[in-house]
C-alpha cells in the first residue's frame, strides 16, 4: 500500500498541473467570450447611432436640391451650412453628398483646408454599393483628411433626376481610446483580416494572417489604408494559423506577442464581416498550475508518511490486543456506541421534521394575515365612497330629481365594479407582476380619484384645485392601482384639513427629467418631524382607533415602487404637507400632434 501511495504521489503533480492549466484556460476563455459579447454590442450601438442619418438627410429639401441640373451658389451654400449644422448636433465626424459620378457636391467641412467638395470618391466601395444596391458601409482611412472612419451611405432617388449619395463618416476611435485606457487586448479586423482598431498599438494596421496578392491589390485599388505598408508588416497570428472565421464555438488560439504568450478568441460582426479579437495574457496560468502541482506533491508525501505511521501503529495495537476477550469487549462497546448514535440521529431527524412543519405553517399564517389586512383596508375606501354616493342618491330621490338619482346609481355601480377590481388586484398584491401592465393616462387617474373623493370633499366644503398643463403624460402601470394610490393621498389630505379654517387642497402635476410628479398639497397641520421616518411603515397611524389600520401609505408606497416610482413627503410652504408621487414616463400623448 505504501508503494502504491508513493507511485500515486509521483503521478499526482503532473495530473494536477494538467487539470489546473485546463481549468484556468477555461476560465480565461469564458472571460474572453464575455468581453467579445460586450465589444460587439458597443460596436453595434456606435454604428446604429448614425445608420439612418443619410436617409433622414435625404428627405431635406436643401439636400434634394443638389440632385437638380442647375446647382446655384445659393443651393450649394445652403446644403453646406445644413450639413455643418447636423454634424455639430449629431456628433458625426463628417457629412457629405456625392453625385452619381462620385464627385462631392457639398460637405460639412467645406470651409476647411481638408474640405471634400470637388473630390472624386467613385473608387470607394461605399459609393459603388450605394449606387447599385441603395446603401453601403465601409471602414477606411480618409484619402483627403488622412483620418480613419466608418462610412455609411444611402442613395436618394428623385423622379426625373439623377440620384445622389448621402455619406456619413462615423468616428470609431473613441472605442479604441476606451480599450487603451482600460489596458485590454481588444481589436477589430476587417474582412481581409487587417486590424484597424486596437487597444494594443502594436497591432494596428497589421494583418491577422499573411495577405494574399489579391487582397493587397484590392486594398490598393480601394485605397482603404492609404499610407500603411500592409505587405511589409508581420502577421499577428503564428504562421499556418488562420482566424476561425464563421465558427461560433471555435477554440481559443495561442498568440505570441512581444515575448508574451496570449490567449485569443474571435467573434464576427455582421453585416461587414469584421472579426473582433479579444486576448489576455497566460503568464499566470503556469504559476497557478505549478502551485497546484506542488500542493499535490506535498499532500502525497504527507499522506504517505501518515499511512506509514498508521500502519506501524496498527501493528502495535494488534500485538497488544491478541487476547480474544479484549477484542470481544471492544467490539461490544463499539456496537453499543453505534446503536446509541443511530437512536440520537433518529430523534434529531424527527425534531427537524416537526420544526420544518411549524415553519411552513407560520409562513402560511403570515401570508394569510397580509392578504386579509390589505383586503379590509383597500375595500373600505370604495365602500365609504359608495355609502356617500347612495346617501346622495337618497336625498335626490326625496327631492324628486330622477335624472340626478340615475347618475348617482351609475356612480354606485361603478364603485361596486371598482371594489371587484380592487379585490382581484389585492389577491395578488405583494407578487411582482400581479396585474398586467398597460399605458396609463396619469391625468385620467387623477380625475378618477377626484371623482371618488368628491362626496367627502363636498361635505368638508372643499373644492380641490388641479394644476396640470398639456401635454398629458403617460406612464406604464396598472390604472386601478394608481387610482388607489391617488385616492389614498387625496383622502389623507382631506383628513388633514378637516375642521381647519379656510381648508385648501391643490393637486399639481408636472413633468421633469423624464419623470411625472403628482403632488398633493394641503394646508393642514402637517407631519410631525418624529413621524416622517415612520409614516410609510405598516400599521403606523396617527389617527384615532377605528379610523384606519395604518396600511394605506404602506400599500401605496409598495404599489408605486412596483412601477419604478416613489412617494416622498415634505412640509408645504406656509404649513401643511406635500405628498409627491414620482413615476418614470412612458409614451407621451401630445394633443397638438393629434390635431
Amino acid at each position: 500500500m505504501t508503494i502504491l501511495i508513493l507511485v500515486v504521489t509521483c503521478i499526482a503533480p503532473f495530473v494536477a498541473y494538467h487539470l489546473a492549466s485546463g481549468s484556468a484556460i477555461g476560465g480565461l476563455e469564458g472571460q474572453l467570450q464575455r468581453s467579445l459579447v460586450l465589444t460587439n454590442r458597443a460596436i453595434a450601438t456606435e454604428i446604429e447611432r448614425f445608420r439612418y442619418l443619410p436617409l433622414v438627410l435625404g428627405e431635406d429639401a436643401r439636400i434634394r436640391a443638389l440632385a437638380g441640373r442647375e446647382r446655384s451658389p445659393a443651393v450649394l451654400e445652403a446644403a453646406n451650412r445644413y450639413l455643418q449644422t447636423v454634424v455639430r448636433q449629431a456628433g458625426a465626424a463628417e457629412l457629405y453628398v456625392l453625385d452619381d459620378r462620385g464627385i462631392a457636391l457639398a460637405s460639412s467641412n467645406f470651409d476647411t483646408a481638408e474640405g471634400f467638395v470637388g473630390h472624386d470618391y467613385s473608387f470607394r466601395p461605399y459609393f459603388q454599393d450605394a449606387l447599385h444596391s441603395g446603401e453601403g458601409r465601409y471602414y477606411a482611412i480618409g484619402v483627403t483628411t488622412r483620418k480613419p472612419g466608418y462610412f455609411l451611405t444611402s442613395r436618394i432617388d428623385l423622379a426625373g433626376q439623377s440620384p445622389i449619395i448621402v455619406v456619413v463618416k462615423a468616428d470609431l476611435l473613441p472605442l479604441e481610446a476606451t480599450w487603451k485606457a482600460a489596458g485590454v487586448q481588444t481589436a477589430i479586423a476587417d474582412r481581409w483580416g487587417i486590424v484597424f482598431l486596437s487597444g494594443n498599438p502594436d497591432w494596428k494596421y497589421r494583418p491577422l494572417a499573411a495577405l494574399s496578392a489579391e487582397a493587397v491589390a484590392q486594398l490598393a485599388r480601394e485605397r482603404t489604408y492609404e499610407g500603411a505598408d500592409l505587405a511589409a508588416t508581420k502577421p499577428i497570428l503564428p504562421e499556418g494559423v488562420a482566424p476561425p472565421i464563421g465558427e461560433a464555438d471555435a477554440p481559443a488560439l495561442h498568440v505570441e506577442e512581444g515575448g508574451r504568450q496570449l490567449l485569443a478568441k474571435f467573434s464576427v460582426v455582421e453585416p461587414d464581416g469584421w472579426l473582433v479579437l479579444a486576448a489576455t495574457s497566460t503568464e499566470d496560468i503556469g504559476k497557478l498550475a505549478g502551485f497546484w502541482a506542488l500542493s499535490a506533491l506535498i499532500a502525497g508525501l504527507l499522506s504517505t508518511g501518515m499511512l506509514y505511521f498508521l500502519h506501524q501503529r496498527a501493528l502495535l495495537i494488534r500485538m497488544r490486543l491478541r487476547q480474544s476477550e479484549i477484542l470481544e469487549r471492544k467490539v461490544a462497546e463499539r456496537t453499543q456506541d453505534l446503536a446509541h448514535e443511530i437512536d440520537m440521529r433518529k430523534r434529531t431527524e424527527e425534531e427537524l421534521r416537526r420544526a420544518q412543519e411549524g415553519l411552513i405553517h407560520s409562513e402560511k399564517m403570515a401570508a394569510l394575515g397580509r392578504m386579509s389586512t390589505a383586503i379590509v383596508h383597500e375595500v373600505s375606501q370604495p365602500l365609504a365612497a359608495l355609502e356617500a354616493t347612495l346617501a346622495t342618491a337618497g336625498l335626490l330621490a326625496e327631492k324628486a330629481r330622477a335624472e340626478k338619482v340615475g347618475e348617482r346609481v351609475l356612480d354606485a355601480r361603478a364603485l361596486v365594479k371598482r371594489m371587484q377590481r380592487t379585490v382581484r388586484h389585492l389577491k395578488t398584491f405583494g407578487r411582482k407582476g400581479a396585474s398586467e401592465l398597460e399605458k396609463v393616462d396619469i391625468d385620467a387617474v387623477i380625475r378618477n380619484a377626484l371623482d371618488l373623493a368628491a362626496p367627502r370633499a363636498k361635505t368638508l366644503g372643499i373644492a380641490p384645485i388641479l394644476e396640470a398643463g398639456a401635454p398629458t403624460p403617460v406612464v406604464t402601470a396598472v390604472a386601478v392601482k394608481l387610482e388607489q394610490v391617488m385616492l389614498n393621498l387625496l383622502l389623507n389630505a382631506l383628513d388633514a384639513v378637516e375642521g381647519r379654517k379656510g381648508p385648501a387642497i391643490t393637486i399639481r402635476r408636472t413633468v421633469e427629467a423624464g419623470r411625472v410628479c403628482v403632488t398633493v398639497i394641503d394646508n393642514g397641520s402637517g407631519i410631525a418631524p418624529e413621524h416622517r421616518e415612520r409614516i410609510a411603515e405598516p400599521f403606523f397611524t396617527t389617527k384615532l382607533t377605528g379610523e384606519g389600520l395604518g396600511l394605506g401609505l404602506s400599500i401605496a408606497t409598495a404599489i408605486v415602487r412596483e412601477f419604478g416610482g416613489e412617494i416622498t413627503f415634505a412640509e408645504a410652504a406656509g404649513g401643511g404637507t406635500m405628498a409627491t408621487m414620482a413615476m418614470p414616463l412612458g409614451e407621451h400623448a401630445l394633443s397638438e400632434a393629434a390635431q
